[in-house]
């Protein structure tokens, strides 16, 4: 194995973790809503409202500024470095490329991002997390 392989997985890995934070920043403002309707006491957890809080903040930061996603580079060099061009390779890295990468206008973005963040703070209003321990 040449050390192009050991870059795609690198960069497959780091695409599935990417998707991963995706996936906990949607989901988890779906969850919150859903889980205070039918009384999941999870949904109130400190630290779970805590991370989510933390993430989507950091998502809506780069947009504002204007800073690509540390993820998004890094993969992008890394399979740079594979001699790939970028976002061509696996199965894996097809598939959530198609998911998680789609062009629109910068604004775009922002606005979105921006939005979610309110209603993630707006869901640490309504359903209130409880007192850290």
């Amino acid at each position: 194995m040449d050390a192009s392989f050991f870059y795609l997985l690198a960069a497959d890995v780091i695409l599935f973790l990417h998707m991963l934070i995706v996936v906990f920043n949607v989901l988890g403002l779906i969850f919150i809503f859903v889980g205070y309707a039918l009384k999941w006491s999870w949904v109130r957890n400190p630290w779970f409202r805590f991370a989510h809080v933390v993430a989507i903040s950091v998502v809506v930061i780069q947009s504002w500024i204007g800073v690509a996603c540390p993820f998004t580079s890094l993969e992008m060099a890394l399979r740079s470095k594979a001699g790939e061009t970028v976002y061509s390779g696996t199965f894996i890295s097809h598939w959530l490329e198609s998911l998680l990468y789609y062009e629109a206008s910068p604004l775009v973005f922002v606005i979105i991002y921006t939005v979610f963040g309110l209603l993630v703070v707006v869901s640490w209003f309504v359903v209130r997390p409880r007192r850290f321990k």
